[in-house]
């Protein structure tokens, strides 16, 4: 579905989602004035962050509604400070409940160019130059390899295995 009004093509928020949405991208990302660098809440960023939605949007809606209720109206209503705790309770009383708007936040955050050029990036996509990582300690997946198999092979004649 493409939500006409701000060309994304996605299952549109309506504005009052996209005011809390802001909301909460502002107390998981603020601005760093010390840095210079916005926070997720800038438009810019928020912009990419509505475009990235797509198959998350039932779930968002049901985190925002539940901020909203928690928030007793409007979570955009509350002055900042009062957002930003009223998050941090809720993140407290259910670790994971975030885990859909965190993601969306950081993709978009981090894909900005004056966030990667404020960590020393070059904004470009990874590929095809790639990025130099520095090599890390490949000792730490011994457990993970210990522990074998955990998945079903996939039959690939279509019938279940």
């Amino acid at each position: 579905m493409i939500n006409h009004q701000d060309n994304h093509p996605i299952a549109a928020l309506s504005q009052p989602e996209q005011e809390c949405l802001r909301a909460i991208a502002g107390c998981i990302i603020p601005p760093s004035f010390k840095y210079g660098i916005p926070g997720a809440d800038d438009p810019a960023i928020f912009d990419d962050l509505l475009a990235s939605i797509r198959r998350d949007g039932d779930a968002l809606r049901n985190i925002l509604a539940t901020v909203d209720r928690n928030a007793g109206g409007r979570l955009a209503d509350l002055a900042p400070t009062e957002r930003c705790a009223l998050l941090a309770r809720l993140r407290d009383e259910r670790p994971g409940f975030f885990s859909v708007v965190e993601a969306l936040t950081s993709r978009a955050y981090y894909g900005n160019d004056a966030v990667l050029r404020s960590i020393g990036m070059e904004p470009r996509p990874p590929f095809p130059k790639g990025h130099d990582l520095p090599q890390g300690d490949l000792s730490l997946l011994d457990a993970v390899l210990r522990r074998g198999k955990v998945y079903r092979d996939a039959d690939v004649s279509g019938h279940s295995v």
